[in-house]
């Protein structure tokens, strides 16, 4: 059975984002030019301005451009991945609006969940960048050891960019 795709673009103050729904969850979210964006086949991909549930993320967009603090729980999220994955995604989702944390405390929470071998901070850092819904799903929140702004698929200046819009709207 072949899964329909639905997509929108959406202007930011990062650049163009492409936002695709599968099954009425958001699928993913990328910056146009990041490493990883993802290719897709010609057709597969339907440009759908009357989805609810596109339409219910760009509202969050806006509301997040703007310096607001939407929950990512007001989205049903749908992210693609190996279970390492998946858990390293699940704790950027508990990073608080407005903090960072590092690769290296990410990789110690995962040994601690898993109970098995000490978790590498650049396997985390793989996942990090892997991460199919950008900005939502904040990997821009995480940093290097040093508090160093390393390793954004979206380029450190992205990263900047949004880290500004949180500290902004946390101060508010």
């Amino acid at each position: 059975m072949v899964q329909e795709l639905y997509a929108m673009r959406y202007d930011s103050p990062v650049g163009q984002l492409l936002v695709v729904e599968k099954e009425k969850a958001l699928a993913g979210l990328w910056i146009e030019g990041q490493k990883y964006y993802p290719v897709f086949r010609p057709g597969e991909l339907q440009e759908r301005a009357d989805s609810d549930t596109l339409n219910h993320v760009k509202d969050w967009l806006d509301r997040y451009f703007a310096g607001k603090r939407p929950s990512i729980e007001e989205l049903p999220l749908a992210p693609s991945g190996t279970e390492f994955r998946m858990a390293v995604w699940k704790l950027l989702c508990e990073i608080p609006y407005g903090e960072v944390v590092t690769y290296g405390e990410i990789a110690g929470k995962i040994t601690s969940q898993r109970g098995t071998g000490k978790t590498s901070a650049r396997a985390v850092g793989g996942a990090v960048g892997h991460n199919p819904i950008s900005i939502i799903i904040p990997c821009h929140r995480v940093m290097g050891a040093d508090g160093s702004l390393t390793g954004y698929a979206g380029g450190v200046e992205k990263k900047k960019k949004l880290l500004e819009i949180e500290r902004q709207g946390h101060q508010a």
